[in-house]
């Protein structure tokens, strides 16, 4: 079968679209056929090596598409399933093979690729403004990349719970989508000081949390946003890691609280994956929360995408599709 496989860490042409042998599902484990691999940042960081990972390795870990095989032991799903997950790597294929404990059934109305599209920012989206920081009526928010997959999810989810959304983004075209996405106010980073701009907008009281992806660039300003007790809620560094700083920055700004969660602590059960799943699919199918899919490339173009997600030439998600 094709796949796309990191030999070596480096830049995009590290990519390499190439023939591998089929996988075999093993105890407690289901056969994918992939209709559709979402592209996320953690892709990039695996294939960069800053999330270390043994070479070599087929890229991606979110897809979606038809279990064709079973192995031993397995009762989650049966094939036939259309199903979709996050957290193995080896989407970016073909076939995958993934512990079915991970699988969720799609419901109707929800299509593999928007499964494929939904199960790593739409969970991430919603542990984030659900769990985290449970956003309701009387809070502000600050979304960075308010115009990306999970920015984009994220501004529906808080405006759903009642919240007030301020948001950043790049440009003119992607401030109007954060604002079709619910977002009150938009700042332009590149024309105007995000935080000087926000504590104008709050009237200098600033935000009860910070939803932060961006990292390194964003991380010291983010910080001076917070309301007094507020919570910093660092999920992603697109412009780096953020470098090691003095907690008693948090006690100078207010009392601030930091956390840096990832979604696997927020999915730990099968109970829990298939609650949080469960509802952004509802969502989804009920209209009440909008996935952008901004490309579909062909599985061969993994490169391309890599290429405009890391120069944040899209709005919204980036889908490899095999066989295309």
């Amino acid at each position: 079968m094709k796949a796309v496989r990191i030999h070596a860490p480096g830049g995009p042409e590290k990519l390499v679209y190439e023939d591998v042998p089929d996988p075999i599902p093993g105890p407690g484990e289901a056969l994918v056929a992939i209709e559709a691999a979402g592209v996320n940042f953690i892709d990039v960081y695996r294939r960069t090596g800053l999330y270390p990972i043994a070479f070599p390795a087929i890229n991606g870990s979110e897809g979606a598409g038809t279990v064709v095989a079973l192995g031993p032991g397995v009762s989650e799903v049966a094939a036939g399933d259309r199903v979709a997950y996050q957290g193995t790597m080896g989407s970016y294929a073909a076939r995958a093979v993934v512990p079915a404990k991970q699988l969720v059934r799609l419901p109707e109305g929800v299509s593999t690729k928007q499964g494929a599209a939904l199960m790593l920012q739409g969970m991430t989206a919603h542990y984030l403004a659900c769990a985290t920081y449970p956003l309701g009526p009387g809070h502000a928010c600050l979304v960075h990349a308010a115009a990306g997959g999970v920015g984009l999810l994220l501004c529906q989810i808080a405006k759903l719970r009642g919240a007030r959304v301020i948001g950043t983004v790049s440009t003119s075209e992607k401030a109007a989508l954060a604002r079709e996405a619910g977002a009150d106010e938009v700042i332009l980073y590149v024309e105007r000081d995000f935080e000087a701009e926000l504590k104008r907008l709050t009237a200098g009281a600033g935000v009860q949390v910070v939803y932060d992806s961006v990292g390194k660039a964003s991380f010291e300003r983010s910080l001076q946003c917070l309301a007094r007790r507020g919570m910093m809620v660092l999920f992603g560094q697109s412009s780096g890691p953020v470098p090691p700083f003095d907690p008693q920055v948090l006690n100078r700004c207010g009392s601030l609280f930091l956390t840096r969660p990832k979604l696997d602590d927020y999915v730990a059960t099968r109970e829990e994956l298939l609650e949080r799943a469960g509802q952004v699919m509802d969502w989804v199918r009920e209209g009440r929360l909008r996935l952008r899919i901004a490309a579909e490339l062909p599985l061969s173009q993994a490169a391309e995408a890599h290429r405009r997600l890391e120069a944040r030439a899209t709005a919204g998600k980036i889908l490899l599709i095999p066989g295309a």
